[in-house]
C-alpha cells in the first residue's frame, strides 16, 4: 500500500500530471454544468458545430504562432454570437449549417498543411482532433480555469431565467423573460466550454464530455439542482478516471481521450438501464377508455402522449 502511495505522490511532482489533471478538473465540471442545458435545450449539434469551427480558429492561431486554445477562443465565441443573432432563423437550415461546417474543417485542415509544411510540428493537428491534455501547459491552465471560473459565475446569475425559458421560452417570453439575449449568452458560454473541451478530447470527441455525463444525470434525476450536481460528479470521475488509466497503462498506453470517450458511453449506457428498471412503463398502447366515443375504429392515442399527461417537477 506505500508503494502505491509512494507512486502517486512521485507521478505528481511532474509539471505534466499536474497539468493535466488541473485542466481535466476544470473542464470537466464547465462540461457537466454546460451540458445539462445543453441536453435539455437540444442544443447538442450547435456544441459539435462550434467544436468543428474551433479546429479552424486553432490551426489558424497555430500558423500566426498564437496559442491554439486562444484561436479556439476567439473564433468559437464569434460563431456563437453569430447563430446566437441568427436566432430562430437558424432552424431547418442544415443545407447552409452542413456548408459552413464543412468550410471550417477544410480551412482548418488548410491552416494545419501550411503549419506543417514550414517546419513546426506535424502533430499540431492531431492533437488538436483527438486532444492532446497531456501536452497542456501552465499557461493554458491559467487561461481555462480564468475563462471557466467567469464562465461559471455568468452561468450562476442567469441561472434561474435560462432554466425557465430553456424548459418553455414561449411562457418566459410572454412573462417578460429575455429569451434571445438568454440564447446568445448560452452560446457564447457554450463557445467558451467547447474550446476548453477540445484541449481534453479533441474536436472530433467533444460530445463525450459535454453530453454523456449530463444526459446521464437526467435519466436518473429530473430535478434540475440535483441533475447538474450529478452531472459533475459523473464528469469529475469519468476524466479522472481516463487520466489514471492512461498515466497507468494497465491495458497498454492509449490516448486519454479514448479511456473518456469510453468511460462517458458506458455511463451513459449503464444509467439508461437504470432508469428503465426504476421507472418501468406505466402506460400501454391501448385505446383510452371514452365515453362520446364508442367506433372500433378510434386510433389510440400514442403512449408518449399518454406519459406526458403526468405532471414533471422541473424545479427543486
Amino acid at each position: 500500500m506505500s508503494e502505491f502511495f509512494n507512486y502517486w505522490l512521485g507521478l505528481f511532482q511532474h509539471e505534466l500530471v499536474q497539468n493535466a489533471f488541473l485542466a481535466g478538473t476544470m473542464v470537466a465540471i464547465m462540461t457537466a454544468v454546460m451540458g445539462y442545458f445543453v441536453v435539455l435545450r437540444a442544443q447538442a449539434f450547435a456544441g459539435e458545430a462550434l467544436a468543428d469551427i474551433g479546429f479552424a480558429g486553432a490551426t489558424g492561431a497555430a500558423v500566426l504562432g498564437v496559442s491554439s486554445l486562444i484561436g479556439m477562443f476567439v473564433l468559437t465565441v464569434l460563431a456563437a454570437l453569430g447563430m446566437g443573432a441568427l436566432g430562430e432563423r437558424i432552424r431547418g437550415r442544415d443545407v447552409e449549417i452542413g456548408m459552413v461546417l464543412s468550410f471550417a474543417l477544410g480551412l482548418g485542415v488548410l491552416f494545419l498543411t501550411i503549419y506543417a509544411q514550414y517546419g513546426t510540428n506535424a502533430t499540431e493537428g492531431v492533437g488538436i482532433l483527438f486532444g492532446s491534455i497531456l501536452s497542456v501547459t501552465r499557461s493554458d491552465v491559467l487561461i481555462t480555469l480564468i475563462c471557466g471560473v467567469a464562465a461559471l459565475m455568468l452561468l450562476a446569475l442567469i441561472y434561474r431565467p435560462l432554466l425557465f425559458a430553456s424548459v418553455d421560452p414561449e411562457v418566459a417570453e410572454t412573462r417578460g423573460v429575455p429569451v434571445r439575449f438568454l440564447s446568445i449568452m448560452f452560446l457564447v458560454l457554450l463557445g467558451i466550454t467547447t474550446a476548453e473541451t477540445v484541449l481534453v478530447v479533441g474536436v472530433l470527441l467533444v460530445l463525450a464530455l459535454l453530453i454523456a455525463p449530463a444526459a446521464s444525470a437526467v435519466q436518473l434525476t429530473h430535478r434540475p439542482l440535483t441533475s447538474i450536481l450529478l452531472s459533475v460528479a459523473l464528469g469529475l470521475l469519468i476524466t479522472w478516471g481516463g487520466l489514471i488509466l492512461a498515466f497507468v497503462g494497465t491495458w497498454g498506453h492509449f490516448p486519454v481521450s479514448f479511456y473518456i470517450s469510453a468511460a462517458s458511453a458506458l455511463c451513459y449506457f449503464i444509467s439508461v438501464g437504470v432508469s428503465r428498471m426504476r421507472s418501468p412503463r406505466r402506460y400501454r398502447d391501448t385505446p383510452p377508455s371514452c365515453s362520446t366515443c364508442s367506433s372500433p375504429y378510434a386510433t389510440p392515442l400514442p403512449s408518449h402522449l399518454l406519459s406526458a399527461r403526468e405532471p414533471a417537477n422541473m424545479v427543486d
